[in-house]
C-alpha cells in the first residue's frame, strides 16, 4: 500500500496462518485488497490460486516475510516500458538475516532515481545464475497471460525451489528485464521460512526435470546446452558439500551425473 504507484490489486491468501495476519489484512479498508481464508494446502497450491485470481496484466509475488521498497512496483513499469516484449521483470533483492523488522540504511540510496543502465535483459537465465543471485520470488513479476498458459505454475506438493522451477520455464519461453538495483528484502531467519527448511544434500527436483527438457528436445540447442550446464555445476558443487561431510559415495554419484 506504500508503493509510489498505485495501479494496482492486492490478494492475500491465508493458508490456515494462525498467526492473527489474516486479520491485519482484514481490518484494511482498502477495495483493492481481497483477503481470502483457505485450510493449509501449501504454498504452491495457494500461489497457483491466487495467480488464477488475478485480474491485473502482471503478477507480483510478496511472501508474508519479505519486504518491497516503496519504489518496487514502479522500478518494474520501467522495465516492462523499456523492453516490452519479456512477460518477465524483476529486481535484485538483499538477504537479511534479522527478524527484528529494522531495515539496513543502504535503502536509503535507492530513493535516487532509475537509470536506465541499470536495467539489463536477461536471455540465458542459467549462465547468469551460475554468476549469482539474480532474483527471488517477491522480487519478480510475470505477465499474467504467460502465467495462465503454464498453470499449474507451481509445482504442487514442493515446498523448496517450487519457485526457481517456475522461473526457468518462463525463462525458456521469455527474456527477463532485470532492475539491477536491490529493492526487495528477503528475510532468511525467520521461523518458519520456507527458505530455511532444506537441509538434504539432494538436487532438488526441479533440477532433474530441467535436465529432462534440455535432453529431450524440448529447449533450443542453445539453450538446452546452457541448462545442463548449469545443473552439472551445481551437482559439481553438491559434490565438494558431500565430501566435506565424509560422504564419499554420494560425491562420486554426483560427480558421475555431472560428468553424464
Amino acid at each position: 500500500l506504500a508503493q509510489s504507484v498505485q495501479d494496482f490489486e492486492i490478494i492475500v491468501l491465508d493458508d490456515g496462518s494462525t498467526d492473527g495476519g489474516a486479520d491485519i489484512v482484514a481490518a484494511i479498508n482498502d477495495s483493492r485488497v481481497r483477503l481470502f481464508r483457505q485450510a493449509n494446502v501449501g504454498v504452491s497450491s495457494t500461489r497457483n490460486r491466487a495467480i488464477s485470481m488475478a485480474c491485473g496484466q502482471w503478477v507480483a509475488f510478496l511472501d508474508a516475510d519479505d519486504w518491497q521498497h516503496p519504489h518496487y512496483l514502479q522500478s518494474l513499469v520501467i522495465a516492462q516500458d523499456l523492453h516490452p516484449l519479456a512477460d518477465v521483470a524483476a529486481t535484485q533483492y538483499i538477504p537479511l538475516c534479522d527478524s527484528t523488522g529494522i531495515w539496513p540504511p543502504a535503502w536509503q540510496v535507492t530513493d535516487a532515481p532509475l537509470a536506465i543502465e541499470s536495467i539489463e535483459l536477461i536471455e540465458d537465465l542459467p549462465t547468469q545464475a551460475m554468476k549469482g543471485p539474480t532474483f527471488t520470488t517477491s522480487s519478480v513479476c510475470i505477465r499474467t497471460t504467460r502465467l495462465l498458459e503454464m498453470q499449474p505454475c507451481f509445482a504442487v506438493g514442493e515446498s523448496h525451489a517450487e519457485d526457481l522451477d517456475l522461473w526457468f520455464r518462463v525463462a525458456e519461453k521469455s527474456s527477463i528485464a532485470w532492475v539491477k538495483r536491490p529493492l526487495v528484502a528477503y528475510r532468511i531467519s525467520v521461523e518458519g521460512s520456507l527458505s530455511l527448511k532444506n537441509t538434504e544434500l539432494k538436487l532438488p527436483p526441479f533440477f532433474h526435470r530441467i535436465r529432462a527438457r534440455a535432453l529431450s528436445g524440448a529447449m533450443t540447442e542453445f539453450q538446452a546446452k546452457s541448462a545442463l550446464k548449469m545443473v552439472a555445476d551445481q551437482e559439481i558443487s553438491m559434490a565438494r558439500d558431500a565430501l566435506a561431510l565424509g560422504q564419499r559415495k554420494e560425491a562420486i554419484l554426483l560427480l558421475w551425473s555431472a560428468h553424464n
